[in-house]
């Protein structure tokens, strides 16, 4: 009933057409185009010239910034139309299509707005996009957002509170995306466009990307299969670096980031040049941070953290396009919590001796120290890609390859420290290649095909989670958009095929606590040799698309409607897991004969931009088929499975057994936004996200322990007063301050089954801000201050989406609320000293 009633109101916005008018745009275009495009960016009202707007082609990642008299030149165009953006603080953007083969001049006209943001968007889309008239849901952050946030630890828990998303945390450094209640290998993670894979089913480690390296986020909320393949059925987060500096200039940047409550230091340089077209860049980065606290816990043994990256781009923006070099390093050493405690004191222990036997109390000393413990994971990727948009013939071939190395060791041995538990080996090349033209009468399209070939080893190990495999995805898509007027229509088709090898292994027991991997002769008969993983082969395809259309009303008010299919084929630890994996504290069993996912999800969404207030409603649906989680197996008592490291049964063992299922499932909310400006200073922002997930069983009634989806977020309200003061007082410029409140509400729809989840009381979260820009006479930035609170009031609270909420012991004192409590009060302190090394060159008048 609501698809008939959906598609009937997408038949009633294509009919609106008849009647759509393009609206009009203040700017003025003359001259014939000659790889240049060039202006003035005033003032609407006073006539007065803008300095320091920015000027930028996302399409072409290029651009520039107007100078002192609003003046710009962009160079080395390539021919074709292109989104032309135009921004400056307490103004509207301006975006515009642009004949680039036709216009060598653009002079913009700015309107003082309380609302300043007309966000474009380049993720899952053939060009840049206006958000607003895109069909399919999305949301983005831009720098400013970023760095105004700095209490975030990490690249993920700076968009996690984002109508609609949500992360699942292992301490502070470690968060995985989830997009409407789904997440893991149901969210692609891109970096510049190019998959980012290092083991997404793993729970302990986090997105392998240097925050400090990243200036932009999109995500796409919705299934993008269409775009991206297998795994997009939740949606996509786009991590992009920073855009080339203008033509001419070598600008840099040294930023220092101090967290009060687990010491956190940030450290990264930037750098970044442009000459003639030939563009540089390069980020160095070094965190490093204690064990956070809380005042219910105190210090959190085992989540302290030391983080170092590296990444350099070389690249040239020529007439015929541009083609961009990337080379990155990310090297993390996490410790690894696992929550035990002494049964008197309740304070943390630690583990010895392989037996494990005893566990003596972990001292002031060790908690209160950057050094990393002996038991830990070292996570490294190195990633080397290529960005490429070429102008051929009437149209754009966009092509995207990368490479990737993630080498990931947890260090579980407390008798032989330099000895990995577990040891992947994961090798990934990417490859998407497209190509866009204009097949006129306004009909914009893109043919093209993306996938990747993965390689697994499990290396010189203890524990083997997953066997060594190998995978190979291929999918060819289409995707259509015409303009109609005030009418914008979207849709595609890709049909994508995935196969995965996994090899048989066996593995030596004669050595206590230090199994090995068995590749001598006669598995099967020689003493203490056990088979590990049987060999198997499988290949999985599936046919997905979406169609949309978005219908302005006026400039004040659209509607956007959408329905896309998902795809998403079974992962190699949901196929044939049998082993454990330490820092998760989880023995995976898997199962072989897994179905792929598929997921139909309806959108609709209503905005309404007036100019001293702007709304948005955003209702989903969507129904997922064969839908994998994992539960909890239990012993002969009916309590949950403890196991040791060779999966035996013991019920003091440290590991909890779970397998995989698959199911029907339901996932409903909506994502409502109102934010009032009732002077043009002051923002009022009011966000409210709600997720309902539902198990619907596979024929049978569900029991009530059984009906709810794992990791599902609460109702989540966000309430934001901002005071924004662009031209600020005397020296200090761009100044703005803000005190923030989040409620959650209780989980109590929550996966009870064999214990795998909790009910999660209600809590409320404070937050606040403040930061400016130190400028000098010629009101150019020396230093950029960035000051955030998070938890102001030091609430002690769990968070459901918190696995650290189910580390404990297995039995705990009565009247002690079990698990490891968020982290209290926290304050931030940024500084960024910019620095300008161009060269000067001496001008006439």
């Amino acid at each position: 009933m609501k698809l008939k009633l959906f598609f009937s109101f997408l038949t009633l916005l294509i009919n609106f057409a008849a009647f759509a008018k393009t609206p009009g745009r203040a700017t003025i275009l003359e001259g014939d185009g000659n790889n240049t495009l060039s202006g003035v960016v005033t003032d609407k009202a006073t006539g007065m010239t803008i300095p320091g707007a920015t000027v930028s082609i996302p399409d072409l990642r290029t651009g520039s910034v107007t100078d002192a008299n609003g003046k710009y030149m962009i160079t080395n165009l390539p021919k074709g139309i292109y989104l032309v953006q135009v921004s400056y603080i307490g103004y509207a953007t301006f975006n515009q299509n642009v004949d680039l083969s036709k216009t060598s001049v653009l002079n913009v006209q700015l309107q003082t707005s309380a609302i300043e943001t007309a966000e474009v968007v380049i993720t899952g889309l053939s060009k840049a996009t206006e958000i607003k008239r895109d069909p399919i849901p999305m949301a983005a952050v831009s720098k400013a957002y970023i760095d105004q946030h700095s209490a975030s630890t990490n690249v993920i828990d700076e968009i996690a509170n984002l109508p609609g998303i949500s992360a699942v945390t292992t301490g502070p450094n470690v968060s995985k995306p989830f997009i409407h209640g789904l997440g893991y290998n149901r969210v692609v993670t891109l970096e510049d466009g190019i998959r980012q894979e290092g083991q997404q089913w793993g729970d302990e480690h986090g997105i392998e990307v240097d925050q400090n390296s990243i200036d932009r986020v999109e995500v796409v909320k919705g299934p993008a299969s269409l775009s991206y393949g297998s795994d997009a059925i939740g949606g996509v987060v786009n991590l992009i670096t920073p855009p080339p500096v203008a033509e001419g200039k070598i600008l840099g940047s040294v930023t220092g980031d101090y967290g009060t409550n687990n010491n956190l230091i940030n450290t990264s340089l930037r750098l970044q040049g442009n000459d003639s077209g030939f563009v540089w860049g390069t980020v160095l980065s070094y965190k490093m941070a204690k064990d956070y606290q809380n005042q219910h816990d105190g210090r959190v043994y085992g989540t302290g953290y030391r983080e170092k990256d590296a990444r350099i781009m070389l690249g040239v923006n020529k007439k015929w396009g541009y083609s961009y070099f990337n080379a990155s390093l990310f090297d993390d050493e996490q410790e690894i919590p696992d929550g035990s405690r002494d049964s008197l004191t309740r304070k943390f222990t630690m583990q010895v001796t392989e037996a494990d036997t005893y566990r003596p109390i972990v001292r002031e000393n060790l908690l209160n120290s950057y050094d990393i413990t002996p038991l830990h994971q070292h996570v490294q990727l190195y990633r080397i890609y290529n960005n490429s948009n070429i102008t051929l013939g009437s149209g754009n071939l966009i092509i995207n390859l990368g490479y990737e190395y993630s080498h990931r060791r947890e260090y579980t041995h407390p008798e032989a420290t330099d000895v990995a538990g577990l040891n992947l080996h994961l090798n990934d090349y990417t490859y998407d290649v497209k190509y866009n033209f204009d097949m006129g009468k306004g009909y914009e399209t893109t043919f093209g095909v993306n996938g990747q070939y993965q390689t697994n080893s499990i290396g010189d190990a203890t524990d083997f989670p997953i066997p060594a495999y190998h995978q190979f995805d291929a999918g060819p898509f289409f995707i259509l958009k015409k303009s109609i007027g005030k009418l914008d229509l979207e849709g595609g088709l890709r049909y994508d095929s995935r196969s995965i090898t996994g090899q048989a292994a066996y593995v030596d027991t004669t050595v206590q606590y230090f199994p090995a991997l068995y590749t001598g002769p006669n598995p099967a008969t020689t003493p203490n040799v056990t088979q590990q993983f049987a060999g198997f082969s499988k290949t999985f395809s599936g046919t997905t698309g979406s169609l949309g259309a978005t219908y302005n009303f006026s400039n004040a008010f659209l509607v956007k409607a959408n329905v896309a299919r998902g795809f998403r084929a079974p992962n190699i630890a949901e196929l044939s897991a049998n082993g454990p994996d330490p820092g998760s504290q989880i023995y995976h069993v898997g199962n072989p004969d897994f179905k792929p996912e598929f997921n139909v999800q309806g959108d609709i969404g209503f905005f309404l931009t007036l100019p001293n207030l702007s709304a948005s409603v955003e209702l989903y649906d969507n129904n997922l088929q064969n839908y994998i989680f994992q539960e909890q197996i239990l012993d002969a008592n009916g309590n949950p499975e403890r196991v040791n490291a060779d999966g035996s049964s013991n019920p003091n063992g440290i590991y909890s057994r779970f397998t995989y299922v698959q199911t029907k499932a339901r996932i409903d909310g909506g994502d409502f936004n109102v934010d009032i400006h009732p002077y043009h200073w002051l923002h009022f922002e009011n966000t409210l996200s709600l997720t309902y997930g539902a198990n619907l069983g596979n024929g049978g009634p569900v029991p009530d322990s059984l009906k709810y989806l794992p990791f599902i977020p609460p109702l989540h309200t966000h309430s934001e007063l901002r005071g924004t003061f662009a031209k600020g007082f005397g020296s200090l410029r761009n100044v703005y301050v803000f005190v923030g409140f989040d409620h959650y509400d209780a989980q109590n729809r929550y996966f009870a089954a064999y214990g795998t989840e909790t009910y999660t009381s209600g809590y409320n979260l404070v937050s606040g801000g403040f930061g400016g820009d130190i400028t000098d006479d010629n009101g150019n930035a020396v230093v950029k201050i960035f000051i955030e609170g998070t938890n102001l009031g030091n609430k002690n609270y769990e968070s459901n989406m918190s696995r650290l909420k189910y580390f404990d012991n297995t039995t705990v004192p009565p009247g002690v609320q079990p698990g490891i409590f968020n982290m209290g009060r926290n304050i931030s302190l940024k500084l960024v000293i910019p620095f300008d090394a161009s060269r000067k060159v001496k001008t006439n008048g």
